[in-house]
């Protein structure tokens, strides 16, 4: 599985420099049309990935599924795999939202975004990645800790759900205020810079604080997405692939959706639904034994209700304009 896994590193990280080396090489803003072509060559990479899954474990390439805890069968890692992606993708979506909030806060001009958002993909692989193994290794050590992310989900579900809707603030993130207090900071963007000079003296740009905010949003997010994944599957293999898949397409995504959110009003509503039904999920896991297939009817079930409602009320609502 190393192997693997080191292919898979080497694999995404060719993918992300030949996006910015070549296609995004320069500043400059991403069409609707554009971002609509890279959401879909994403999900098509991330479904073509989900095939060679299949493949590794039905051959056992390298052992593949067979190792003890883990032993898996081609179909179920395929499965396995494509309820993880969905469920992370569909948790990214709520995120879109809030990276929309932070760079409107920040007024950081279209054309920069990209960048932006490119190297927090690089930062939030690294910080899952961490996340992904301290999770699995807490889990293999302490059984019952399933029972508290359990817990914990159905908390945030229910958190979404009634919770009053709070205008997020990106001054008031840790890594924000702690990056202004021990670096000099520059009074204004220069271009797609990070670092400057202010006075003779390094410094920071206000777009590398837009990083550093972003990074911390996601980190936020992958409190509740990581566990929920554990639902699904604790192979670790699975697990990160799907995770990461998901990020890769947060980019496009965002650019495609960013500015028509506010038409998925119920969308929040289902991905709580989808938190509270992993989450008890994970609950009953030891008396209850739900097929990988049925669960993932469900989710797409629930996120299918969510947006249906959504458009329904969009378009009563432009009836009565």
């Amino acid at each position: 599985m190393d192997w693997f896994l080191i292919g898979f590193l080497v694999f995404v990280l060719s993918v992300l420099a030949l996006d910015l080396g070549v296609f995004h090489r320069h500043a400059r803003i991403v069409p609707m049309r554009e971002a609509l072509a890279w959401t879909s060559v994403w999900i098509s990479l991330a479904l073509l990935f989900g095939v060679l899954v299949y493949f590794m474990y039905d051959r056992h390439w390298l052992g593949m599924g067979l190792q003890p805890g883990h032993e898996t069968s081609g179909q179920r890692a395929f499965l396995q795999y494509l309820t993880g992606y969905i469920v992370e993708e569909s948790l990214s979506l709520d995120n879109v939202f809030v990276i929309a909030l932070i760079f409107d806060h920040f007024k950081v001009p279209t054309m920069y975004q990209h960048r932006v958002l490119f190297w927090g993909i690089l930062g939030a692989i690294v910080l899952r990645g961490i996340m992904i193994a301290a999770g699995i290794a807490l889990i293999r050590r302490f059984e019952w800790i399933i029972l508290v992310f359990g817990v914990f989900l159905v908390f945030t579900a229910i958190r979404m759900i009634f919770a009053r809707e709070e205008k997020y603030d990106p001054e008031k993130d840790i890594l924000f205020r702690l990056a202004r207090r021990v670096y000099p900071v520059s009074p204004r963007l220069e271009g797609e810079k990070f670092f400057t000079r202010v006075n003779g003296r390094h410094a920071i740009t206000p777009l590398f604080l837009v990083l550093l905010v972003v990074d911390s949003a996601d980190t936020l997010f992958a409190v509740d997405s990581i566990p929920a994944i554990f639902a699904i599957t604790q192979d670790p293999f699975i697990v990160f692939t799907s995770n990461i898949f998901a990020i890769l397409g947060l980019r496009s995504m965002y650019f495609l959706m960013a500015g028509a959110m506010e038409k998925f009003r119920y969308l929040k509503t289902s991905l709580a639904f989808v938190l509270a039904f992993v989450g008890i999920k994970m609950l009953l896991s030891h008396y209850v034994h739900l097929p990988i297939a049925v669960s993932l009817g469900v989710i797409l079930g629930i996120l299918f209700l969510g947006i249906l409602a959504s458009l329904v009320a969009s378009k009563r609502e432009a009836r009565r304009v």
